[in-house]
């Protein structure tokens, strides 16, 4: 009877040192969720703004482009203008 009250203590023992470990265990899972859904909030907001900054980007780039074509224009007809006054100078 002795060593069936002794084993009864330590399965108790042993029981309370594991529930304790659970316990320890199920506030890390609960630590760990709360960073991982506070790292995906702030991945959503760096992507939100990443994806707001790409489209000011491909704007400006597109102004960009359309400014190079006019100066591009301006300029043919810089050396038409050019070239006709020339023409006509020496007439």
């Amino acid at each position: 009877i002795k060593e069936l009250t002794y084993q009864t203590e330590e399965d108790k023992k042993n029981l309370l040192r594991l529930q304790d470990l659970v316990d320890k265990l199920q506030l890390k899972v609960k630590a760990y969720k709360r960073q991982a859904e506070e790292a995906e909030e702030q991945a959503n907001t760096n992507l939100s703004k990443f994806r707001k900054v790409q489209h000011e980007l491909d704007e400006a780039e597109e102004r960009a482009d359309i400014a190079e074509s006019q100066v591009n224009k301006l300029r043919a007809k810089s050396r038409d203008i050019g070239a006709k006054q020339k023409l006509h100078d020496e007439e």
